[in-house]
Parts: structure tokens; C-alpha cells; sequence
């Protein structure tokens, strides 16, 4: 073999291994560190918590998947991931998209959107569907405004391409009886920029917002620990806190997450934080 063609045989190989790589890279990083199909299972009733050893954790890692063991939170720390529960606006522990201007296309796509979602999730209705459908519902045993039923499968498929039809999650208010949906989650990995979610959801109509700074208490003292100073409520927001505390520190936790609920009348409350809002 010449000389030229070795070159070329080896930069090949070469070139393989690194797509090979990328690619294992991209799985990894961006993929439901999953249970069962998610990133987006979110409601296995499971706990999740950070990746262990990673220092972040991707949208793959969203509520209900099953962590590394020993990293979980405590179950009422867990449930804090509640959107309800958190501000409007960025703060230590939650950065949210800017606003931008909005225009007539940013409405259009914006009502595209909600009409196709509406049409996807309709048959969600019923919650036993949902369940038979691969969804998994997160902590049913705590009290939450809103509880994230997740599809592992869903939420793998969204950190590379969107469609309006196949959210992340249902999100679902208890009633008697069982469940009442009221809307879904669109989901982003971490590393996504503000014009990557954009394009997927314009962010003149809606807010795209990104769990951070989260500072886990030292292990084996999860169940009686200082949660005013500890989890996404706590007064902790800094590595060196948290080191001092003697906790492990999470830069960023899950990955960019925007809600939508099309029943609603408008499409202000459509793509409002929260429900009701």
C-alpha cells in the first residue's frame, strides 16, 4: 500500500473514531440517563438525583428517573422541582430565557404549536392511557400542583429534533378520582443556546427556564438536613458554599424545560409558567 493511501486508510480510521465518540458524547450527555424510556420518565416512582460524578445533570436526568445510588434527594426535596413552586423571574437557583419582541410569525408558530400539541395529547386525557403509553408518573404519593407524567423515550428523541405532537411530559393536576391534564413539557439539554430553543418554541411568546446551583446535602444526612440551606430553595448557590457545607454541588440540574397548556383561552396562559397564570 502507498504511502498516500495509508495516510488516507488511518486519517479514516481516524475520523471514525472521533464521529464514534462524538456520537457516544452526545448519548451520554444529552440522553435520559434512563430507567425506563426518558428523559422525560419522569415519573417513575423513583427518585432521581444529579449524575454521579458529572457536576451537571442534563435534561436526561428529569424528574422521576432513577439516579446513581446514594445521590438521591430527599423525596420532599425531589418534589421542590415542582415549577409552582419556584419564581417568575432568573434567580440563584433557576435562569430563564430573555424575552425578545414579538412578531406576527412568532404567534403563528406559537398557535401551530399549541393546536398540534392539543391534537397529539387529547387521547391523554384519560391518565390511564398515558400510563399504558410508556408515561411514567413522579412521586403520585407527594402532594404537587403538578404532576409530571414523562416519557423516557420522548425526551431522548427532543434533544435532537421537535415536534409540537410528542412532548417530554403530561403535566396533570390531581382530582378526585385520578387526573386531570392540563398541559406538557417540551424539553432541551443543557447545552442548548437561547436561539436553539427559539427555534423551537419563539421565546416572544414563551419562557424556557433551566434548574441551577443546586448544593445536595453530605450523605447520610439527606433525611434530616437543613433544606433552608440545601436543595433548589436552599440558601446555598455556590461551590465554595456548598464545599464548606460539606455537600455536592450541581452547576445545572435536568436541562432546558418550557411548559404549554393548549386548553387554556389564550396564548398568554398557553405558554405561561405556570397553569392559571
Amino acid at each position: 500500500m502507498s504511502a498516500r493511501r495509508t495516510l488516507i486508510h488511518l486519517a479514516t480510521k481516524a475520523m471514525i473514531g472521533v464521529s464514534a465518540l462524538f456520537l457516544v458524547g452526545v448519548l451520554i450527555a444529552a440522553i435520559p440517563n434512563h430507567k425506563p424510556p426518558v428523559v422525560g420518565s419522569v415519573l417513575a416512582e423513583s427518585e432521581q438525583t444529579p449524575q454521579a460524578g458529572s457536576g451537571e445533570m442534563d435534561h436526561s436526568q428529569m424528574p422521576g428517573m432513577k439516579m446513581e445510588s446514594g445521590e438521591e434527594p430527599s423525596r420532599s426535596m425531589v418534589a421542590q422541582h415542582d415549577m409552582a413552586s419556584m419564581g417568575k423571574a432568573s434567580s440563584a437557583h433557576m435562569k430563564m430565557t430573555s424575552r425578545r419582541p414579538e412578531s406576527p410569525a412568532d404567534q403563528q408558530r406559537a398557535e401551530q404549536i399549541a393546536d398540534q400539541l392539543r391534537a397529539a395529547i387529547e387521547k391523554y386525557k384519560d391518565y390511564r392511557v398515558a400510563l399504558n403509553e410508556g408515561f411514567k408518573i413522579f412521586h403520585s404519593e407527594i402532594p404537587q400542583a403538578e404532576y409530571h407524567f414523562t416519557n423516557y423515550q420522548n425526551g431522548f428523541l427532543e434533544a435532537f429534533s421537535f415536534d409540537p405532537g410528542r412532548p417530554t411530559s403530561l403535566l396533570y393536576k390531581r382530582v378526585a378520582g385520578g387526573y386531570e391534564l392540563v398541559g406538557a413539557m417540551y424539553t432541551m439539554p443543557k447545552r442548548a443556546t437561547e436561539e436553539q430553543l427559539n427555534e423551537r418554541v419563539p421565546l416572544s411568546i414563551a419562557t424556557w427556564h433551566l434548574h441551577t446551583n443546586l448544593c445536595m446535602p453530605p450523605q447520610g444526612e439527606r433525611k434530616k438536613a437543613d433544606y433552608t440551606k440545601f436543595g433548589l430553595r436552599g440558601s446555598i448557590t455556590t461551590q465554595a458554599a456548598c464545599d464548606a457545607a460539606g455537600g455536592k454541588f450541581y452547576p445545572v440540574v435536568f436541562g432546558w424545560m418550557v411548559h404549554v397548556y393548549p386548553y387554556e383561552g389564550t396564548t398568554q396562559k398557553i405558554f405561561a409558567m405556570h397553569h392559571g397564570e
